[in-house]
């Protein structure tokens, strides 16, 4: 398929763009909130006229008939994200970056936490049964929207390294470093959707046009270049811990060791980052029935096939327990579930490399269609030993690759303490996990939940729901568990979305029915997902409570 090229931007460029940043990242500090508002308004005017393009160029990108079903993929997981997002923002700003959350509570452990989501009455209807919560770190201050309360601060150029694999992100990310952190930005378009740009350019003109954000193209060469200069003060990174140690410790792997042990980077900038995850599924073993299993099943299958399983929070090991009388019954469903979504073009450079490795490493492996040579098979490994150092628990795959290990457990409570310990001792990162329990299970272990959801070291928690859903909404925030170290730098530091602006957020808990009705958009096969696509980002862009009844009633026949 034919996607537009881009020009690549060389260094004289690059540094004239920069140049001119750096002239403008303290008066960006005196754009007053009304202002900011405006733009950000002017931007969800932009966005929306821009849509259709983006998608289009995206389904072209991944291999997608853009007048297919699952082209609705793209437009949820692109201009709706990112609309999301600039609604939200121009929320918080009309709160003067400090909204108030739905309400407060405290956990067992004295946590606070604040409850975010669903707010309005359109968003009950919408997301029926769900509760989004931002866990705030202990003994910190909960304070919200610190660049909103500061009087004085120095302006900053970020340099933003945009994923290759969610439209989304480059632009979510941008945002984040505006609106929440005072930053003017630099944005480097990955080279795998590059031809994402110049839409990203037209929909955010208002603020590109004003100086405050700059887009550039070019490979790693442009972004080591950009990373070491003089007039870039802070860098965000969306991609592979290896490429984040690169810029940190440098390329050489005998350097990166001694100055790791060291404790000498010699990349001394601020540097946020989201590096990824192998998402833990955990299982809890529970009375559920033939359809309970094969409805899960196919969530389970949903979170291995979206975007062709290049998602940094994609379902990759399954933890079960050995005493579930069903664990054999839902492998099989889950088997059944991944052989029936069409294998998915892969796009993502290196996915048959990566893929190739775990097929050396289990000859076990069973793919679960044909593999040619753009096309991946889903493949599940099940049974692998309960060891640290096990090659698919610390390994992120990045391709439908999903694993399976058994814990030595009987009941929900011994489950969820060991799976909890395994999953945060065990299991490479600790951006993504996700839960799933019978509401009677639920109701038995109430105590022993909560308890599994403090404990656990992840940034992102779905209870009975992918934590994909959770990058959607934007209400949440969207990182690692705070306190990876530069040197083990794991899933990586800091946050982004966090539209209510938490100074100092732990983690985000989104909870969902144990079977969702109607069917969630996000799940393989989705009937109405083409025609969902387009009518949920015109009404993200300008609500209605007709375009609400078309959707609830397109959500209906899903």
């Amino acid at each position: 398929m034919g996607v537009c090229k881009v020009v690549q931007t060389d260094r004289w460029q690059a540094d004239q763009i920069v140049h001119d940043l750096a002239n403008r990242k303290q008066r960006w500090l005196e754009v007053e909130i009304p202002e900011r508002i405006n733009y950000l308004r002017r931007c969800v005017v932009g966005v929306q006229a821009v849509a259709a393009t983006w998608v289009e160029v995206a389904c072209q990108i991944k291999g997608i008939d853009p007048n297919s079903n699952l082209a609705g993929e793209e437009w949820t997981s692109g201009p709706l994200t990112t609309l999301a997002n600039l609604q939200q923002l121009i929320q918080a700003l009309a709160a003067n970056g400090q909204p108030q959350p739905i309400d407060w509570r405290t956990a067992a452990n004295g946590q606070k936490i604040a409850r975010v989501f669903p707010r309005t009455v359109p968003e009950k209807l919408l997301w029926r049964g769900f509760r989004a919560e931002v866990w705030l770190q202990p003994d910190l201050p909960a304070t919200q929207g610190a660049i909103y309360r500061q009087q004085t601060q120095m302006g900053r150029v970020a340099l933003v390294l945009g994923a290759g694999n969610n439209t989304a992100i480059a632009p979510t990310d941008s945002l984040y470093k505006l609106f929440a952190e005072n930053q003017v930005v630099l944005l480097k378009m990955n080279p795998v959707n590059a031809a994402i740009g110049p839409i990203l350019a037209q929909a955010f003109q208002p603020l590109i046009s004003a100086g405050w954000w700059q887009i550039v193209y070019g490979g790693a060469d442009l972004g080591a270049y950009l990373c070491q200069h003089p007039e870039i003060d802070t860098v965000h990174i969306t991609g592979s811990h290896h490429s984040h140690d690169a810029i940190v410790w440098g390329s050489d792997p005998i350097q990166q060791a001694e100055r790791k042990a060291a404790g000498q980077p010699p990349f001394t900038k601020p540097i946020t980052s989201e590096l990824g995850c192998v998402t833990p599924i955990l299982v809890v073993p529970g009375p559920w029935s033939a359809s309970d299993l094969a409805w899960q099943a196919r969530h389970v299958a949903s979170m291995v096939a979206h975007n062709a399983s290049f998602n940094c929070v994609a379902g990759k090991v399954l933890i079960t327990a050995t005493g579930w009388p069903q664990r054999r019954q839902f492998l099989a469903q889950v088997e059944q579930a991944l052989a029936r979504i069409p294998p998915r073009y892969a796009y993502y450079p290196g996915a048959q490399e990566r893929y190739q490795q775990f097929l050396d490493r289990y000859p076990q492996a069973q793919p679960l269609s044909a593999r040619t040579e753009t096309m991946i098979p889903w493949t599940l490994i099940a049974d692998l030993p309960a060891q640290a150092g096990e090659y698919a628990l610390v390994q992120e795959a990045f391709c439908g690759v999903l694993a399976e290990v058994a814990l030595a457990a009987n009941d929900a409570a011994n489950f969820l303490e060991q799976a909890v310990n395994f999953a945060n001792q065990t299991i490479w990162g600790n951006l993504s996990c996700v839960v799933l329990i019978h509401p009677a299970t639920q109701k038995r272990v109430r105590v022993e939940l909560e308890r599994a959801i403090a404990a656990l070291r992840y940034g992102n928690i779905g209870i009975n729901v992918w934590t994909g859903v959770g990058f959607l909404l934007t209400t949440t925030t969207w990182g690692a568990f705070p306190g990876n170290p530069l040197a083990e730098i794991s899933s990586g530091q800091g946050v982004v979305h966090n539209t209510y602006l938490f100074d100092h957020p732990e983690k985000s808990v989104l909870s969902a029915p144990f079977r969702i009705f109607p069917l969630p958009a996000w799940f393989a096969g989705h009937c109405t997902l083409g025609q969902l696509g387009p009518i949920l980002v015109d009404y993200e862009a300008a609500p209605t409570w007709g375009k609400l009844l078309r959707i609830v009633s397109l959500a209906l026949r899903g």
